[in-house]
């Protein structure tokens, strides 16, 4: 029988030894911060051109996470690698052959790679706030401001969460190119697009994304978006619940299926 910090070891080392894994968190701070920053530093520019709704509810914070949009993608990447490549090259049957209790081998590499993309969401995060602080100026807030702090670390247990979640998923699909096309179109376009159709945005709003995104904003209703009938907290709840569904749902698959 492994030991479980035998387990959770080789995970770290499959991990950090595939330049694939190591790159796409690279990839996430920067497209994240390259991103925020860009879009602070246009906004900060062209701020008197906005619709007076947009400038009346203008939220420093949130802007500093405009670039998770598309960092999140990398991050959704990592977890389907880490999860997708053992199946893809057949060495998740050689993992099992090392570490029967299969429980022991999927929550040790979520473990590991979970932790590893929080560590870096919130790495992420707080260099992205800071950054675009000071491009915004005047119209920048600070860390000691009311519910500041909260928002940047929920910045980066969102991303962090996000890689959790492709982690659960893919465990389910057991498949990295399934998994990729099921998930990155998802977050970048169908779940933006179906918030502008009417009665879909109902439901929309309780999608991972949408749900725990609201852990960014300080200012209600930021920048002119729909109310929630949820707060802050309770979006990262609801994405949170997603989360666990999609672990145990990979969970379950690993437990009653042949590799």
């Amino acid at each position: 029988m492994a030991s479980v910090p035998a387990v959770l070891n080789s995970e770290w080392t499959k991990i950090r030894t595939v330049s694939s894994t190591t790159w796409t968190l690279i990839c996430a701070f920067a497209v994240t911060v390259a991103m925020s920053a860009g879009i602070a530093a246009l906004l900060n520019a062209t701020f008197d051109d906005l619709p007076e709704a947009e400038r009346l509810t203008f939220d420093p914070t949130l802007v500093s996470f405009s670039g998770t949009v598309l960092g999140q993608l990398a991050m959704i990447v990592f977890g389907v690698l880490v999860v997708g490549t053992e199946y893809s090259s057949g060495m998740i049957r050689t993992s099992l052959a090392a570490v029967p209790q299969r429980g022991t081998l999927l929550f040790s590499k979520i473990t590991v790679a979970g932790v590893l993309a929080l560590l870096v969401g919130l790495l992420t995060s707080f260099v992205s706030f800071f950054l675009c602080q000071a491009l915004l100026g005047d119209r920048g807030t600070t860390l000691g401001e009311e519910n500041v702090l909260r928002a940047v670390v929920g910045a980066g247990l969102y991303m962090g969460l996000i890689a959790i979640f492709s982690m659960g998923v893919t465990a389910m699909l057991r498949s990295s190119m399934l998994s990729m096309g099921i998930l990155i179109p998802f977050f970048l376009l169908i779940s933006s697009i179906l918030t502008a159709v009417p009665y879909a945005k109902d439901v929309i709003r309780y999608f991972p994304d949408q749900a725990g995104s609201k852990i960014m904003q300080v200012v209600p209703e930021a920048m002119g978006s729909d109310p929630a009938p949820y707060g802050p907290w309770g979006g990262l709840g609801i994405m949170v619940a997603w989360v666990a569904a999609a672990v145990i749902g990979g969970y379950l698959v690993l437990k009653n299926r042949d590799a």
